[in-house]
């Protein structure tokens, strides 16, 4: 009865933001379906959902989606989008050292430490690796052109993850030169400052930019700071072969409110985060074949400041870093026909320092691991899609770890399809390994575990899918997908009996679900977005798992010069806190349902004498004044603004 009372207020939910847009529809110009006019309003919280020939899907979030959100971060412009979830304390900047910043996809993600899902930049590593889990403010958005969400294992694109959330760094890729400023300031004396300038001419382009954003927050020690640099620079050898540097570099502060009521000595302190990304790519296109080879490093810090422990205050030092390289290579040596062949070689390595107020000092001196994953898949058009059409695809990726056992990930797929019909279909397996953490643990947490984590295997998950997609035309796109994954061997500790504790690969899960999309641009100024996903888990206690989940969207311009943004989101009752890993562990606490809603208008003009275009905004959060919670005890601010200006030449 609870899951149908949730599904029929998201039905509510939605019907009543199309209803909104009712009376602007009708004002509207008399619908044009040409290519040019279906791109004058960007689609609402998400640019799509992209179906590859392997029947595997990932969802784009565009600088557009970005803007239009006004999101300031990762955790922001992904938070409507299906299929995912956060957490969250402060309004600018999130706090890694508990639940104060996390993404969560349909149900993985909320162990800690470790985690199944791993966060890129360009592809390449960007988290803790010492406690194995994301940090949010590492994914500096002002570099990112857009964010990739792979909601499932897919062998053929990354390894080592259950699901993976990616940032395409921004670059130009047209003759001439652009530059972009924005300022902004609102409610909680926030602040927010970026900018970018790009150009490409002849062979050589590069983009380089930064931001800054500041926020005293909306309670006591509910503050954060984010800055960041990026640069890009790239050189086309000739028509086939190019050469890309790309660099990013932020340093973030976060801290803990505490929980409402809580006396002020119960707060965890301040997290820092910093760190540097290098990617050195050289890619190359002939008509028959194309890839590349990126060579990387990351390193960077996670400091835990004035945390307390007992009677005690402690800073923890955190250091981590990791390098290799990726190749790729794709193959169309036949019609119709495509052969991947791929590799991943990675390092990671990690330490830490704690300092502690007694004088005290400890120190672990690291560890490191290497993962070497070569993976090669094949598929193959049958048919036209002009007209009826079937690729059937395979692959698998194979993971040989220096500390841990081997591993094979296969996977198969079928896509059957009417022009703009398609059903797919697809297995995959999902392998991760254990990270530094459970060597930390058993040396410095939980001596009492000793060696025994080396005797664990990776985890593993065998994810099904289904889904069907179809397109009316420029009119619209549907998309609704059924998943289940079964999960094994998550490792956790096993205490006593018999003693002493140890690590085992004891826990199973299962997660099955459903997930619809509907994008309408039922007029060249007006785009509309709905989304739903239903979720069930076994255990039914997952954290960051809600039963049910509606979100909605729209962009809608009028007045030649106006444009309005509305955003909305509804979950069920969900639970939370960190998947501890404990055998049997359980998690009791639960945050309530909760119907969230955003907007943001904008108005355009334009600068002739300088060449240039801007546009002012006014930007609302949580219009409703609702009271809502990531965690029990942590409020979300009410009702707050933003305001600012940003400028383009």
């Amino acid at each position: 009865m609870r899951s149908m009372r949730c599904v029929g207020r998201g039905i509510r939910m939605f019907v009543l933001l199309a209803c909104a847009a009712a009376p602007f529809s009708a004002a509207a110009q008399q619908p044009t379906y040409g290519l040019e006019e279906m791109k004058v309003v960007a689609a609402p919280v998400i640019q799509g959902n992209r179906l590859d020939r392997y029947a595997s899907q990932k969802t784009e979030v565009t600088e557009e989606q970005i803007r239009d959100l006004n999101a300031q971060d990762v955790a922001a412009a992904l938070r409507r989008t299906p299929g995912v979830n956060i957490s969250r304390y402060n309004p600018i900047g999130s706090f890694g050292g508990a639940e104060g910043g996390g993404v969560f996809i349909r149900g993985q993600g909320s162990s800690r430490p470790g985690a199944e899902i791993k966060t890129l930049v360009d592809g390449v590593p960007m988290y803790m690796s010492v406690w194995n889990h994301p940090l949010l403010d590492l994914l500096s958005i002002d570099s990112a052109h857009t964010i990739e969400v792979y909601k499932s294992p897919q062998p053929h694109v990354f390894g080592n993850a259950f699901a993976v959330v990616n940032l395409v760094p921004k670059r130009i890729e047209a003759e001439g030169f652009q530059t972009r400023l924005q300022a902004a300031g609102g409610s909680y004396d926030t602040f927010v400052a970026s900018g970018d300038h790009g150009g490409k001419t002849g062979a050589w382009d590069y983009f380089v930019g930064g931001g800054y954003r500041t926020s005293e927050g909306h309670r006591n020690d509910a503050d954060g700071e984010l800055r960041d640099f990026f640069g890009r620079i790239g050189y086309r050898l000739n028509p086939h072969w190019s050469l890309s540097l790309f660099a990013l570099w932020n340093d973030n502060e976060a801290k803990d409110p505490g929980a409402k009521g809580a006396p002020a000595a119960a707060r965890l302190g301040t997290y820092e985060t910093r760190s540097l990304v290098t990617t050195l790519t050289a890619s190359h296109r002939y008509e028959q074949v194309e890839g590349f080879l990126k060579l990387y490093r990351n390193g960077g810090e996670g400091d835990w400041r004035d945390q307390p422990v007992g009677a005690t205050i402690e800073d923890l030092y955190n250091d981590f870093l990791f390098y290799g390289l990726k190749a790729r290579e794709v193959f169309r040596a036949w019609p119709g026909g495509e052969v991947i062949a791929g590799l991943d070689w990675d390092r990671t390595e990690g330490d830490y320092t704690k300092k502690i107020s007694t004088g005290a000092r400890d120190k672990w001196n690291g560890e490191d691991f290497v993962l070497f994953s070569p993976y090669l898949a094949a598929s193959q058009l049958i048919g036209s899609r002009e007209g009826l059409f079937a690729i059937p695809s395979a692959g698998v990726r194979y993971y040989e770890n220096t500390e841990f056992d081997a591993e094979w990930a296969p996977h198969v797929g079928l896509i059957l399809g009417y022009r703009d019909t398609e059903l797919h279909a697809g297995y995959s397996r999902g392998v991760i390994y254990p990270g530094l953490d459970v060597i930390v643990f058993s040396e410095k947490v939980t001596p009492a575990l000793r060696d025994t984590w080396k005797k664990l295997n990776a985890e593993t998950v065998d994810h099904y899918e289904v889904g069907l997609r179809h397109r009316l035309g420029r009119l619209a796109v549907a998309d609704v997908t059924f998943f289940y994954d079964d999960g094994k061997d998550r490792y956790v500790v096993v205490p006593p009996p018999p003693p002493p504790p140890k690590y085992g690969n004891v826990e199973t899960y299962r997660i099955k679900g459903v997930e619809a999309t509907l994008t309408l641009f039922p007029f060249a100024d007006l785009a509309l977005f709905g989304g739903v996903t239903l979720l069930e888990t076994d255990p039914a206690d997952l954290p960051y798992a809600p039963d049910f989940t509606a979100s909605a969207g729209l962009n809608f311009r009028f007045l030649e010069r106006f444009r309005l943004s509305l955003d909305c989101q509804y979950l069920s009752d969900f639970h939370v806190l960190s998947q501890a890993r404990r055998l049997n562990a359980a998690n009791a606490q639960e945050a309530d349902e909760f119907l969230v809603v955003n907007g943001k208008i904008a108005y355009g003009f334009d600068l002739p004498p300088w060449k240039a275009s801007g546009e002012l905004f006014v930007a609302g959060e949580n219009l409703t004044d609702t009271n809502y919670a990531y965690r029990p005890g942590y409020p979300m601010p009410g009702i707050n603004g933003m305001a600012g200006v940003q400028l383009r030449f």
